[in-house]
């Protein structure tokens, strides 16, 4: 088996004097995803907030392919190869969808494809037709496409999607499912945070699910599909 493409060991974080993560480990697969699960307030976005150096580690490291992470700044972070789609999608209101797309772009990295304005409208042919649209008259579904395709432009490594599918309509819910499926077909890592746990374990090939700031299960996706009460114990679903 290949060594994992992002290793996470012992990471603590916190907000002020408040604690918030206890020592958290993960591994995310070269070439696959990890789905990434816990109820609310459980510490998965501040998980995603430390890796990318929003926030300060207070212990532990975390790498990628043997980089060390912990102690980046943000812009050295995506440099490294980390690639965000954050919770609220935090698109630029008052640029277009192209001014969006090409505003952290990042050089194309050695040995992978690159991410061109008209490979990102080939995955998302409705951001071709709005491309001269500003942000703040995109709908929920396209601002959500947008996330995605900028942080493609920075030609992740891995791509992480903090709420992958929050608030958006079944049919355009299921098209970003195949459009993250399609990047995990190309070979792309990702780490996605959602609500719908069905989606997530038919795409991922391993499942984390955080309580209290710790990692208290991980395995196979497979095996937590096929446990309902697994999940039903560990997420109250």
């Amino acid at each position: 088996m290949s060594t994992p493409l992002l290793t996470v060991r012992g990471l603590k974080a916190g907000y002020g004097g408040a604690p918030v993560l206890f020592g958290v480990d993960l591994c995310v697969p070269r070439h696959g995803a990890l789905a990434l699960l816990g109820r609310n307030g459980m510490g998965k976005t501040t998980t995603i907030r430390t890796l990318m150096g929003l926030l300060p580690a207070r212990a532990g490291a975390a790498e990628l392919d043997g980089a060390r992470l912990t102690g980046l700044p943000p812009h050295k972070v995506a440099r490294a190869g980390l690639g965000l789609v954050p919770e609220g999608r935090q698109i630029f209101p008052t640029l277009t969808v192209e001014e969006n797309l090409v505003a952290t772009a990042m050089a194309p990295r050695a040995g992978l494809p690159a991410w061109t304005l008209e490979r990102v409208y080939g995955l998302f042919p409705r951001l071709g037709e709005r491309r001269r649209h500003y942000g703040n008259r995109l709908s929920g579904g396209e601002q959500q496409m947008l996330a995605i395709g900028r942080a493609l432009m920075t030609h992740p490594r891995l791509l992480i999607l903090d709420e992958a599918t929050e608030g958006l309509a079944p049919l355009i819910r299921e098209e970003i499912w195949s459009v993250i499926n399609t990047l995990k077909g190309e070979g792309l890592s990702l780490i996605v945070i959602d609500k719908h746990i069905g989606a997530l374990t038919r795409i991922c090939d391993t499942v984390a699910v955080m309580e209290k700031g710790r990692v208290i299960h991980a395995g196979p996706a497979t095996d937590f599909a096929a446990d309902p009460e697994l999940a039903g114990r560990l997420l109250g679903v």
